[in-house]
């Protein structure tokens, strides 16, 4: 694939749009991603066609994580506030679900991950000091990075949604390297917190035969499973990172050696 085909093929660049709510449905594990930026009026989920649902989470659950200003999301008449870094997992069959900002000037940028579900489990807020961290790399090799855990199985119960954030120690650069495939799960990057005159060099393909693309702010990848994903930023970045499949284990990852790269 050209550099073209690659970016359509699976590169989302306009998910977060003020004052809408868009949804973009994937052939990877039927995962669905979106953004959701209220400005004065509340914003609802409807019904995609592509999942011949009569609302969103029939057959689904949904993990929410905010990115931006302060905000609240009401699922079923429950309102849950949802400051920055804070997020909400929301069950199957929740049938309304409304998202708001607290200032429309600074609003909430609500990213969203829905994959499908065949147990029900109960919608929680996870507020940013319940997550559960994890600090990974060395200087040396550039990858001083955070991992905050929110969706899994050592925190809110899910059917098969894993969801979380990585952030970058300033001065590193590179996530997951060395890379991994994972062939029970499919994975999506969300790419935030990257300054506009920055952009990260998104590295995907088999280990043999390896591609990238230039990511910018608030853009998602999109990572099947035979691929590697992995990154290198032109300065420090955050990135959210949603999994679903067959495996929740954070560690089930089939490792590749940076000399197999190629």
């Amino acid at each position: 694939m050209a550099s073209a085909d690659l970016r359509h093929a699976f590169l989302i660049e306009n998910l977060f749009a003020p004052g809408k709510a868009e949804l973009v449905c994937t052939d990877l594990d039927r995962a669905v991603i979106g953004g959701v930026v209220p400005l004065a009026d509340k914003l609802a989920l409807g019904p995609m066609p592509e999942l011949r649902s009569a609302y969103l989470c029939e057959r689904r659950e949904l993990g929410i994580l905010n990115i931006g200003g302060g905000g609240a999301v009401t699922v079923d008449g429950t309102r849950h506030a949802l400051a920055a870094q804070e997020a909400l997992y929301v069950g199957r069959g929740s049938r309304t679900i409304e998202f708001e900002s607290d200032q429309p000037s600074a609003p909430a940028r609500f990213y969203l991950a829905s994959y499908p579900a065949h147990a029900v489990y109960p919608t929680r807020h996870v507020r940013h000091e319940e997550a559960q961290t994890v600090h990974l790399g060395i200087r040396r090799d550039a990858n001083e990075r955070t991992i905050f855990k929110y969706i899994h199985p050592g925190g809110v119960q899910s059917c098969q949604l894993v969801l979380g954030f990585t952030r970058l120690k300033e001065g590193s650069v590179w996530n997951t390297m060395p890379p991994h495939t994972h062939r029970r799960r499919t994975e999506i990057y969300l790419y935030f917190e990257v300054e506009p005159d920055a952009c990260v060099m998104h590295f995907m393909g088999t280990p043999e035969a390896t591609r990238h693309l230039v990511v910018r702010n608030e853009q998602a990848v999109l990572s099947p499973e035979w691929s590697i994903h992995s990154g290198a930023g032109t300065r420090s970045y955050s990135f959210a990172w949603a999994m679903g499949g067959e495996n929740q284990e954070f560690t089930d990852m089939d490792p590749v050696k940076v000399a197999e790269l190629f």
